[in-house]
């Protein structure tokens, strides 16, 4: 078929974030979007945050399946992008993305792999939605969740909780 594109595992970064990665090196997020672009692949995405909270787009893969393998392939490319060991991701922010959470903690064994707040707050208010019918009530429970989940230190977390 003269129309049939195949795509196998495809990185790409722009050579200029190379720079910025190793300068703002501490935090980034990964996450995938899964067949909603033109060629109906799994799409990777890695984004790297500023200390002024600002977030640029780093690298992102196409990847052939959503395997760990592909996912791993993909993180090392990640990893290339750091000039010196000590320029390594602190942490890396993900959803609960199974496959994903495992080729992490394979390429980048050092960091650490946190869950992404959206997710948690999203799975929480899709449990409690089906337990909670009393529209005060949900508003109590989310506004306690919301307290504690912004907790400012372990030492007040018991007081939130």
């Amino acid at each position: 078929l003269k129309d049939e594109v195949v795509v196998r595992d495809l990185f790409w970064c722009h050579p200029d974030v190379v720079k910025l990665c190793n300068a703002c090196h501490l935090v980034f997020l990964i996450d995938s979007t899964y067949k909603t672009n033109r060629y109906i692949l799994p799409l990777l995405d890695f984004v790297g945050v500023t200390p002024t909270r600002m977030t640029f787009s780093t690298a992102f893969a196409y990847l052939d399946g959503e395997r760990v393998n592909n996912i791993v392939w993909a993180s090392e490319r990640f990893r290339g992008l750091f000039l010196r060991k000590d320029c390594l991701p602190g942490v890396i922010v993900t959803d609960r993305d199974l496959a994903l959470m495992k080729a992490v903690n394979t390429v980048f064994s050092e960091c650490t792999n946190l869950l992404c707040k959206f997710h948690i707050d999203k799975n929480v208010k899709a449990k409690c939605k089906s337990l909670i019918s009393q529209k005060n009530a949900w508003d109590y429970v989310m506004d306690s969740w919301g307290t504690l989940a912004d907790c400012p230190s372990e030492q007040q977390f018991p007081e939130c909780l």
